[in-house]
């Protein structure tokens, strides 16, 4: 098995010091909650943000499962993603949940006409998907830090591949979108890396976003989305960062986070 964490982090930090996706390609992905999915400033897109995933039919895939593994039904698409979603624990020392603590069963983001994201309930083809909300409380002269660990297990690749088209095409629709009614997410760039493009190896593909998260009246704060596709699986991290957080710092928790989850999916899935 590759090393993920250390694949996810080399590859999209790579990404944001060359620039790439701080200059230029717009898209975007989904999943509401208290720590949510992103919105953007509009701009115009590049041809490879707009181009969809490369989808399980036409590309290796990173992973061959063993079939009697992957997912069938709604009971094992649960147990998958409760066994792969990160808990409060899992990043690291300090980390404790929000509240709520977890996304209400059964139900997957959306994100509406009114470009506010909500959760209902989740569509065929869906067989489980869930969010844990966690968090670093402020302490000394640093702020909390939220993050939000998320999977979803469909009933197909061709399914989870639609998935992270979506996230690429949305923020074209909406160019600022509101997780909550006192917070709004904006100014985001996004980039899709399907499997070995910019030596992005350790997903079938992959999304980063990267914005500004801003609740209330506060100060707008470094926010990260990252998504990436294992087959039928998605699973996702986001972090939105405080006061003396750096932003390498925040790009590492996520990664790592990830590349972790990512892991647990190869495990769970690839057999003995």
């Amino acid at each position: 098995m590759r090393d993920n964490a250390r694949g996810v982090r080399g590859s999209w930090v790579t990404l944001l010091v060359t620039g790439s996706l701080l200059t230029g390609c717009s898209a975007q992905g989904a999943d509401g909650g208290s720590s949510p999915r992103p919105g953007t400033s509009a701009r115009t897109a590049s041809p490879q943000a707009t181009a969809p995933p490369s989808g399980g039919s036409t590309a290796t895939p990173v992973l061959t499962p063993d079939a009697s593994l992957v997912p069938r039904t709604s009971k094992d698409g649960q147990r998958l993603v409760e066994s792969v979603v990160f808990a409060p624990g899992d990043w690291g020392r300090g980390f404790v949940a929000q509240d709520p603590a977890v996304s209400r069963p059964g139900t997957w983001a959306v994100l509406d006409d009114g470009c506010r994201w909500e959760r209902e309930k989740a569509p065929r083809g869906v067989l489980a998907s869930l969010s844990r909300y966690s968090l670093l409380p402020a302490g000394g002269s640093k702020g909390a830090v939220k993050v939000t660990a998320a999977a979803t297990a469909h009933s197909s690749a061709l399914g989870a591949d639609e998935q992270l088209s979506t996230t690429l095409e949305e923020v074209l629709r909406c160019p600022e979108q509101r997780p909550r009614a006192d917070a709004r997410i904006t100014g985001l760039n996004s980039l899709g890396t399907p499997f070995g493009a910019r030596e992005q190896e350790y997903a079938d593909d992959s999304v980063l976003e990267a914005g500004q998260y801003v609740e209330k009246d506060g100060a707008a704060q470094p926010y990260r989305w990252m998504v990436a596709r294992l087959g039928t699986v998605v699973v996702a991290v986001s972090v939105t960062g405080a006061k003396g957080h750096t932003e390498q710092e925040l790009q590492q928790l996520g990664a790592d986070a990830l590349g972790q989850m990512l892991a647990r999916v190869q495990q769970r899935l690839k057999g003995k």
